[in-house]
């Protein structure tokens, strides 16, 4: 089965080790170099970037505390295994938008989400604050206003979501929000309700969690944000088959 690949341009680095280290870091994660390989020698490597040999060792170290390199004495630097990868970490993150999301990428993401926003969601309904319900609601409008494939409309779900972490009371929840919000919002930019029902049924369903926390019911409130992510993962699924019949 083919792997429905979606490249989202992030920022680029401001310093020569850093820039190094995303562009290492791309090839890693797009699969350049498997788990297991060792990357070329160091007189290689400032060959091919054009920076001197401290430049490319900062570099390495830094992909070496985000667990994509090992070092090893009389073998070289190694490419760890993805399981060892640090995915919470900002730029891990970035650089898998750079080199493409992919059905895999998004499927991962989903079970996180699973993992801890239904909870959130249900202490949202315990805890919130009228600030935090007009934060929610306010981003619910503009998610009805925009057009649902416009990157106002993905920045409106995601600034909702933001909300119900906030609303949690759980610095942790907030804390992992905010990490993966770059993935969150290439997410809902890939999973736009294309179609009227699509959008309405988006639209419904988000609501049905606000007013679930507005109303203080946490399962209710769990319930509707499991189906949102259950609705997204099939929209995630339709879109990868249409890309896959061109």
């Amino acid at each position: 089965m083919t792997s429905h690949i979606v490249v989202i341009p992030t920022r680029r680095a401001h310093s020569n080790h850093a820039e190094v280290a995303r562009s290492i870091g791309i090839d890693i994660i797009s699969g350049r170099y498997a788990a297991g390989a060792r990357l070329p020698s160091d007189a290689e490597m400032t060959a091919m970037f054009g920076v001197s040999r401290p430049v490319l060792r900062e570099s390495v170290k830094t992909l070496v505390a985000k667990g994509l390199l090992t070092t090893k004495a009389r073998v070289g630097t190694v490419v760890r295994d993805r399981s060892d990868w640090n995915m919470f970490d900002p730029d891990v993150l970035a650089w898998h938008l750079d080199a493409g999301i992919d059905k895999r990428f998004l499927a991962d993401l989903a079970e996180i989400r699973l993992a801890i926003e239904p909870r959130a969601a249900a202490l949202a309904a315990e805890r919130r604050s009228e600030d935090d319900l007009v934060a929610m609601s306010k981003a619910m409008a503009l998610m009805e206003r925009e057009p649902s494939t416009s990157v106002a409309f993905a920045e409106a779900d995601l600034a909702l979501h933001i909300a119900i972490a906030n609303a949690s009371g759980n610095p942790f929840m907030r804390s992992i929000g905010a990490v993966i919000e770059a993935a969150l919002r290439a997410s809902f930019v890939l999973s736009a309700p294309v179609e009227t029902a699509d959008r309405d049924t988006v639209l419904v369903w988000h609501q049905r969690i606000i007013d679930a926390i507005a109303a203080g019911d946490p399962e209710a409130a769990s319930e509707a944000m499991i189906e949102v992510i259950y609705n997204g993962r099939r929209r995630h699924a339709l879109s990868a088959a249409r890309s896959d019949q061109k």
